[in-house]
């Protein structure tokens, strides 16, 4: 009896330990150094899908190295969102620490002097009322994932949330 009685309190501590040492899931996420600094979900003006004369060009997402001394390339990188909607960046875009991207929708030219990516998609990624972010690794481990509503995280009601200042 005594001795089941110290194994069972062994086990007790050692998962207490354990609970005690254990790494919370969502800290996984700040093991990156490419982070989701913040989005424009909802495009200012009516939504209009199109590649000409639609406003997509104005919703984006932007992705910052936050490393002090790593370059990060972006290349296989995916983004998507709760629907399954997907973006991968097939190009290299190589991130110096500190500097950022913005992934935009609607056609354009990519420009590392500009800091922006286009998606060649005019349709809409984000929705307006609430969706989640993913940014995932070429790996496929997550390096970032966000989500926001349109009443809980945008206050100012201007279509734009930070998570990473």
């Amino acid at each position: 009896m005594r001795i089941r009685t110290a194994a069972v309190a062994t086990t007790a501590a050692a998962g207490a330990l354990a609970a005690l040492t254990a790494v919370p899931a969502q800290a996984a996420e700040y093991t990156s150094a490419l982070k989701v600094r913040g989005i424009q979900y909802d495009a200012p003006g009516g939504d209009s899908n199109g590649c000409s004369g639609g406003n997509t060009h104005q919703e984006y997402l932007t992705i910052k190295n936050y490393s002090s001394s790593k370059t990060v390339d972006l290349k296989g990188y995916l983004v998507k969102d709760a629907a399954g909607n997907r973006f991968v960046f097939t190009a290299h875009h190589h991130l110096q620490p500190g500097d950022y991207v913005k992934l935009r929708g609607g056609n354009g030219t990519d420009s590392d002097k500009y800091n922006v990516v286009y998606r060649d998609n005019c349709n809409f990624m984000w929705n307006n009322d609430k969706d989640t972010v993913h940014l995932v690794k070429p790996t496929g481990s997550r390096a970032d994932v966000h989500a926001y509503t349109a009443r809980g995280s945008d206050p100012d009601g201007n279509g734009y949330v930070s998570f990473h200042k």
